[in-house]
């Protein structure tokens, strides 16, 4: 045998026992074995033999023996472990054990099992909610006018708050029992989908009182007697809610809360009772204007001890009526001009009972970790709505105009650089409406998705963003003309609110998604982390012996797994049953899965609790969490679609881009990795070959575009719940009619075209004119050229946008002449 032949069979086996992740006794035997071999029949001389034979006996003794792998190692190494574990604030250890790990579990830890993925559920509307959608919600869209909200009222109308209360729009999430719709979560995902794309306004009105608020915080912690009070009158409208959480000082920290609530006796309703003191500035808190009800976030203190010896009793939740003295509302923020009601709270020495805290006396202290599980709610279902509906209306209002709209004798849907923006929307959309789905499938399934909650809220509110900037770079100056006819220039300035809330999205990337997945989801540093703070020394060196010697197995399992697949295309990694023409994606995922354990691992051995502070190595482990994430919802959504042929391009499209994106944050970790190199040597284990993934093709994204431009089951299914007004003077309503108007004219405009090529009609001539002579020469029927003249007429009335008046704008100028130093200091 060959040096060369010996040589790949040492590391065909090695790679081997590692992908199989075997027990110590079997690579024990297996080693010895093939190292006897290679001494007697094989190329090792006596003396490599004897070198190699010295190193791997105690590595054996220490696999196979744990009394002695505890003593000689395992042991040390939890001493250091303890000394230089990064100490952990509470509110940290709260937010890190609050929610629930779900499939990207299976994501990152380097073996996804796809089957789990595939057996859940086609998420589903029920009939109920369905005619909910198709009735209630539809009505309450025909009812809105954003243009007049936004620049006449400054507020919803009368007729709309009426309408939210009476059909309990603010109890799609409470149960029927106390007044609710009890709804699921893909419903309440719906319908603020839908009256998105007609009112940002209507919808984060409507989306509060359902995410995070005193009705879900009741759901899960409020005492019976709380809950049959509150819940009945906050399904009706009778009490509109808000929640106070951040102020001037306290934003994404939420631990640095500087409002206080003093333990105290009190006087309430003319009786003595045991009470709280409450003093707070809270700002940006939507509904607070109009608020019946404020859940408020402050830390509780007790200092005569009238709860126990505790003084510092931490941050406590808890619901206050408005009407109680030393209560501030009313004041209003105008979040970039968007007139949903928002604005501060402030209390002075507000005197509240103790059993105004939710879940009552024994609930005290326990309040962040109350709303770190309930936060999953606005960042899992409300807010990728808000993205999913910006992708939905920019889909299908960018592809009608795209149509319609022509240079150069030909619809700009058709010119290459166009249709390079829109294959990103139309991806995007894809990728958003896959996402949502699964994410809201994890919420009615029981899951409070902490984790995949920060990757919605954060990838989904960044695809809308850019979504909404390509459907303004097609519409050109049609889309910055704001008015009346103008359907995308307020989602745009929305779409920017969300990427601030429910924890900005910076924080979102570079402190949540893998500082807290990274813990989370691995299997075995919780349990190292937990076996270091044992109150029983010993107890706890016998657990973290167990755990770190299973953490080093599949460290090298990980890594073994990634350079194979880095070896061989990913053609090792097992595809699903009958995945069929996806089975690729499904192996290509798993490879990225397996680079990304790897990578995650050798990140925590090397840097520690120093990886928390290299905030932006961490954020790229992140991304490629999400993209994994995202690029598995896409199969998802694919499979639940009965694999449509039509879905393959925007598939090839949206799982591509994920898997070039989780490369390129693996390799731009590796390039900025302290120890350039290991982190040369990490990049070369998992892209042994080079890096293999490239973004999706020109052709492809043509393809995209190209679907955009035609009416198709594909477009309904993509663009289902985006409202489209129904007659010629809505917003939406009149492109949508010139674009079907348009294709149905298609074949008598190319028939009068073929004529004015082949000179029987003159070019110069206006349309109608050029109509009469294609009537005589018998190029048109009668019925084909009423076609064409509608066309036209709704195709330049689609085009128009907004005039208005000068007095329109004299209110600045009115004020500009009588208080100019007013605007001067306003300036």
């Amino acid at each position: 045998m060959s040096p060369l032949v010996e040589l790949i069979l040492w590391v065909i086996v090695l790679l081997g026992l590692a992908f199989k992740k075997v027990s110590p006794k079997i690579w024990t035997a297996v080693i010895s074995v093939l190292l006897t071999a290679s001494w007697i029949w094989g190329n090792l001389p006596f003396l490599g033999f004897l070198i190699l034979a010295i190193l791997f006996v105690p590595i054996a003794i220490l696999a196979n023996r744990p009394e002695l792998r505890r003593q000689w190692f395992s042991d040390r190494v939890f001493e250091l472990f303890r000394k230089r574990l990064p100490p952990m604030n509470q509110t940290e250890r709260e937010a890190l054990e609050a929610g629930d790990v779900w499939w990207e579990a299976e994501l990152f830890q380097g073996k996804p099992n796809w089957n789990k993925l595939r057996s859940l559920p086609r998420p589903a509307l029920t009939t109920e909610e369905q005619a909910f959608i198709d009735n209630q919600v539809e009505t309450l869209c025909a009812m809105v006018d954003d243009w007049k909200i936004v620049h006449e009222y400054g507020d919803m109308p009368p007729e709309i708050w009426n309408t939210l209360k009476q059909e309990r729009f603010f109890g799609i999430i409470i149960p029927k029992r106390y007044g609710g719709l009890g709804f699921s979560a893909l419903a309440h995902s719906t319908i603020v989908i839908k009256l998105a794309t007609r009112s940002l306004c209507a919808a984060v009105n409507t989306m509060v009182p359902n995410s995070l608020g005193p009705a879900e915080l009741l759901l899960h912690y409020g005492t019976d007697e709380q809950k049959e009070h509150y819940l009945p009158r906050l399904a009706k409208g009778e009490e509109i809610p808000c929640f106070a959480l951040t102020g001037p000082e306290a934003g994404s920290d939420a631990g640095a809360i500087p409002d206080t609530g003093i333990v105290c006796k009190g006087e309430f309703e003319g009786q003595a009772v045991l009470g709280m003191r409450l003093t707070w500035d809270k700002r940006y808190i939507t509904l607070a204007p109009i608020a019946t009800v404020l859940g408020l976030a402050f830390k509780l203190y007790d200092p005569e001890h009238l709860l126990g010896d505790k003084v510092d009793i931490g941050i406590t939740v808890a619901l206050i009526k408005t009407d109680q003295p030393g209560v501030e509302i009313g004041k209003r923020h105008s979040p970039l001009g968007l007139p949903f009601q928002n604005g501060p709270t402030r209390g002075k020495d507000v005197f509240i009972p103790l059993d105004w805290v939710i879940g009552g006396p024994s609930m005290v202290g326990k309040g962040w970790r109350m709303l770190m599980e309930c936060l999953s709610t606005g960042r899992s279902i409300s807010l990728p709505a808000l993205a999913t509906a910006t992708g939905k209306l920019c889909y299908r209002m960018t592809g009608a105009y795209a149509r319609i709209r022509k240079q150069f004798n030909q619809p700009i849907g058709k010119f290459e650089g166009v249709q390079e923006v829109m294959g990103r929307i139309a991806g995007q959309t894809y990728m958003i409406e896959a996402a949502r789905l699964l994410t809201a499938l994890a919420v009615d399934l029981g899951v409070k998705p902490s984790i995949v909650s920060a990757i919605v809220k954060y990838h989904l509110s960044e695809m809308g963003r850019k979504i909404a900037t390509d459907a303004l770079d097609v519409h050109a100056g049609r889309g910055i003309i704001a008015g009346p006819r103008n359907y995308l220039s307020l989602g745009y300035q929305g779409q920017s609110i969300g990427i601030t809330v429910e924890g900005a999205n910076i924080l979102t990337r570079n402190l949540i998604i893998f500082g807290q997945g990274a813990i989370r989801c691995h299997p075995y540093i919780l349990r190292e982390m937990q076996a270091t703070k044992e109150e029983d020394v010993e107890h706890g060196m016998a657990e973290f012996d167990r755990a770190l010697f299973s953490h080093l197995g599949y460290f090298i399992s990980n890594g073994a797994r990634a350079f194979g697949y880095g070896l061989t295309g990913a053609l090792l990694a097992r595809a699903p049953e009958n995945a069929g023409v996806v089975a690729s994606y499904y192996r290509h995922l798993t490879r990225m899965s397996a680079v990304l354990a790897f990578t995650a691992d050798l990140a925590m051995l090397m840097l520690g609790g120093e990886l928390k502070r290299r905030e932006r190595l961490s954020a790229r482990l992140g991304d490629a969490l999400s993209a994994l994430y995202l690029g598995s919802a896409v199969l998802k959504y694919f499979e639940d679609n009965q694999k449509e042929t039509v879905d393959l391009p925007f598939v090839e499209w949206s799982v591509k881009t994920c898997l070039m994106n989780a490369q390129t944050a693996i390799v731009e970790f590796c390039r900025n990795f302290p120890n350039p190199f290991v982190g040369t040597l990490v990049k070369w284990i998992v892209f042994p070959l080079g890096c293999p993934y490239k973004h999706p093709s020109d052709l492809c994204t043509q393809t995209l575009a190209l679907e955009m431009l035609k009416p198709s089951s594909f477009r309904e299914r993509i663009t289902r719940y985006c409202f489209v007004g129904k007659h010629e003077n809505d917003a939406t309503g009149r492109v949508e009619i010139a674009f079907r108007k348009v294709l149905e004219s298609e074949s008598a405009e190319n028939k009068l075209y073929v004529a004015i090529r082949d000179k029987k009609i003159p070019k110069k001539l206006a349309l109608e004119e050029q109509i009469g002579i294609a009537l005589t020469l018998k190029v048109l029927s009668e019925a084909e050229a009423a076609l064409l003249r509608e066309a036209y007429t709704a195709y330049k009335d689609a085009l128009q946008v907004d005039e208005f008046s000068p007095s329109a704008f004299q209110k600045g100028s009115e004020l500009c002449q009588k208080d100019p130093e007013l605007v001067s200091s306003m300036l």
